[in-house]
């Protein structure tokens, strides 16, 4: 096994799991297999009970994994599927060392952090390693391991001290280090500045590791002159100096790597000069100028109450200008203006935060060939008592959402926004106008319903109103009510498509069941489903019991869908989930022909499923379709009766 580990210098937020990932398909371009690993030093077991507002997003994995955002970089770049044990915690490594000495593992040791804790470190990164993750046997050939946060933290010393000692045990030839760094320029003098980088390679040598590559975050490609000065006072070899510039979108970085030869000084460093080829990344190049080209507009508004910071939904928007949260942040280097084929419009200033969701929305929009415009809708703006505090604020959000092509309503927690979210969905139903609801946005939709149709006016989730005569929503009867930390239903389920002619089961090339990925503890009260189906809703897609609602439809609409699941963990660059494709179709009017193409695909490769896969054996991994210029010739297919 050869180890590729990144690190960060000077600030947190350059761009380490960007870089991570693209080094990752650069390497996989080149015919090698990839794993990745996220080492997070904060003491939190998983990042499930993280605040958005603190950390981002929560990046869940089909084994139930509450992860880190970056993790959702690595399988979007690489096409892979991790579990839990890719993503490292002090707080797991603690535990597992607390758990041991409990047990009499060490017994008559004296427990301490040298050898025992960075011990268990380097032991759970060669066990986390050999796991395959690309559906292949056998474990992968090089594994790309990511140290998040800054040199120098104090809570990541114990992982730099057993990365230290797992290199020179590994040896040499099999670790390569890369060490990503910022190379400011300054206003006021126009200057690129090493110090920033000296000092902190100054650090990371200090404390046992010593860097062979570099990749300098900045403005603009570095000076040759500057590239010396780096080489002379970091020694590492110039040629092994990369700038990691600005550009217009993420997708460009593993090109910017790959056009500086990077492949070939982590090759070099790990022996697999002669094993590997020469990188292939021509249908990522393809989909990528394709991104960069595009100009017809697609407007969805996102209503959510996460929108003052973008990694809450990371999942949805992903490729943006590199690395804008930072740099907006220290040296206003870029402007949101800059970002050519993703228009932000209103956009929260933090720019992370909304991103999986948008993440999955750009993938459907670029297999479009269409501009993706996010408008950002603050749930709270659209409620009565924002009319009567603040008027203006409360027409603009109103504006924003009936200007809007689409609505997307993202998941969440807590009551805070939740009128506005219900007021969206009833704006998109009575309205005509293209809907997706996920998880809490598919439990609003219902809740609207109830009130809105059904005349039941107190109608609500028990989550906001635990006292209401009319519960639409409820707290699964095998959730945990005193502890939060992994106790939802999480993981990959299977989904049962009921309706065969319905839109859902169209859009999954008319698959019988479903695989995809949740996050939740409330589920739609399947005591008030007759009712709700007696007065049009349809719910389409059921777990296997049949009383957990999974798909829920309105056939009388253009395109009304609520979903238990989140079908954006599952989205990937050239094979967009397949109801966010529906979304941006619908939203542009090209949903009959989207809809007619899987009718026909259908047909053509037969809709048996056996074992979670598709009985025809032609293609792996339930894709039927070669990528053709970065999107995929036909429908998009994601979880369709597949295991990703």
């Amino acid at each position: 096994m050869k180890y590729v580990l990144v690190t960060g210098g000077v600030v947190s937020g350059l761009g380490k799991g960007v870089t991570a990932s693209s080094i990752g398909l650069l390497l996989k371009s080149c015919g090698l297999r990839v794993t990745s690993i996220k080492i997070d030093p904060y003491l939190n077991t998983d990042a499930g009970t993280m605040s958005p507002f603190e950390h981002g997003e929560v990046f869940v994995l089909d084994d139930g994994g509450e992860v880190d955002l970056d993790l959702g970089n690595y399988e979007r770049f690489l096409d892979i599927t991790l579990t839990r044990e890719n993503n490292i915690t002090t707080g797991k490594i603690y535990q597992s060392v607390i758990d041991k000495e409990r047990k009499g593992d060490y017994l008559g040791k004296t427990v301490q952090v040298v050898p025992h804790i960075t011990d268990e470190i380097q032991e759970w990164i060669e066990r986390a390693a050999m796991i395959p993750v690309d559906g292949k046997e056998g474990p992968a050939d090089v594994c790309v391991i990511e140290l998040g946060g800054t040199i120098g933290d104090i809570e990541s010393m114990p992982f730099i001290e057993a990365l230290g000692q797992f290199s020179y045990r590994v040896g040499t030839g099999n670790f390569c280090l890369v060490h990503v760094s910022l190379v400011p320029v300054l206003s006021v003098v126009g200057e690129q500045k090493t110090k920033p980088t000296q000092h902190s390679v100054r650090g990371l040598r200090g404390l046992g590791l010593t860097p062979n590559i570099l990749a300098c975050r900045s403005t603009k490609a570095l000076d040759d002159n500057v590239k010396e000065k780096l080489s002379q006072f970091c020694h590492v070899p110039a040629e092994n100096i990369v700038t990691l510039y600005d550009v217009p979108n993420i997708w460009h970085i593993p090109l910017l790597l790959r056009d500086q030869k990077a492949h070939e000084a982590i090759l070099k460093g790990l022996n697999l000069l002669g094993i590997a080829r020469e990188p292939d990344l021509t249908e990522w190049t393809a989909r990528t100028k394709n991104y960069d080209m595009l100009h017809d507009p697609v407007k969805i508004a996102m209503v959510g109450k996460y929108v003052g910071l973008t990694d809450s939904y990371l999942s949805v928007l992903k490729p943006t200008t590199f690395s804008i949260k930072f740099f907006k942040f220290l040296f206003s280097i870029f402007e949101l203006t800059s970002v050519r084929t993703l228009v932000l419009q209103h956009p929260p200033p933090n720019l992370q935060l909304d991103q999986i969701w948008v993440q999955a929305l750009l993938h459907a929009s670029v297999h479009h060939g269409k501009k993706l415009v996010v408008e950002w809708v603050e749930a709270s703006h659209l409620e009565d008592i924002t009319a009567e505090e603040d008027p203006n604020t409360f027409k603009a959000a109103w504006n924003h959402l009936k200007g809007a092509d689409g609505i997307l309503v993202p998941g969440g927690f807590g009551d805070r926004g939740v009128q506005g979210k219900i007021l969206a969905a009833k704006y998109a139903r009575e309205s005509n106008v293209p809907f997706l609801g996920i998880c809490l946005g598919m439990q609003i939709a219902v809740i609207e319903y109830a009130r809105s149709v059904l005349g039941l006016h107190n109608a609500n989730s028990i989550e906001f109103d635990p006292k209401t005569s009319n519960p639409c929503v409820i707290f699964m009867p095998e959730g945990s009510k005193t502890h939060m930390g992994g106790t939802m239903r999480l993981g990959t389920r299977r989904t049962y498509l009921k309706v065969p002619d319905c839109k859902s089961a169209k859009l999954y090339v008319d698959a019988t069941f479903v695989d995809e990925r949740h996050r939740h503890r409330y589920e739609v009260n399947p005591d008030m489903i007759s009712e709700l189906e007696a007065a049009g809703m349809s719910f389409v897609g059921r777990d296997e019991s049949g009383r957990r609602m999974e798909i829920v439809e309105l056939p009388s609409h253009p395109f009304f869908i609520g979903v238990q699941f989140h079908p954006e963990f599952k989205s990937r660059p050239g094979k967009p989930s397949a109801l966010f494709s529906g979304l941006i179709a619908a939203s542009c009017g090209e949903l009959d022909e989207l809809l007619n193409k899987s009718s026909h695909v259908s047909k053509v490769v037969g809709s048996g499923i056996s074992n979670g896969k598709a009985t025809y054996n032609g293609h792996q991994n339930g894709s039927y379709f070669n990528a053709l210029n970065g999107s995929l010739n036909g429908v998009c297919v994601n979880g369709n009766g597949v295991h990703h």
